[in-house]
């Protein structure tokens, strides 16, 4: 019935601000599906009764110094002065 004819010109800074939005709606897409994936596998993981650490090793975090070793209690303290023998 009604013919609309029209002429529209698309400014180079419009099409920059639709990739914009469409790439900003893709990377938001993205990041809510990496979180509900990462949820719902540590969800399973649960229910499975699947432990991701059940297989490594873990090293102790406490290191022991021996406190009679001078040249270490030197390191630590820089109380006591490292030996110099006339050895020359």
């Amino acid at each position: 019935m009604f013919k609309v004819i029209s002429f529209v010109y698309i400014d180079p800074s419009v099409t920059t601000y639709v990739v914009q939005a469409i790439a900003g709606v893709v990377i938001a897409v993205g990041a809510v599906i990496g979180i509900v994936w990462r949820k719902a596998a540590k969800k399973a993981k649960k229910v499975l009764n699947i432990d991701d650490n059940a297989k490594k090793e873990v090293e102790d975090d406490v290191v022991e110094i021996n406190p009679e070793d001078v040249s270490i209690e030197a390191a630590v303290t820089e109380d006591v002065e490292p030996d110099k023998s006339d050895d020359n």
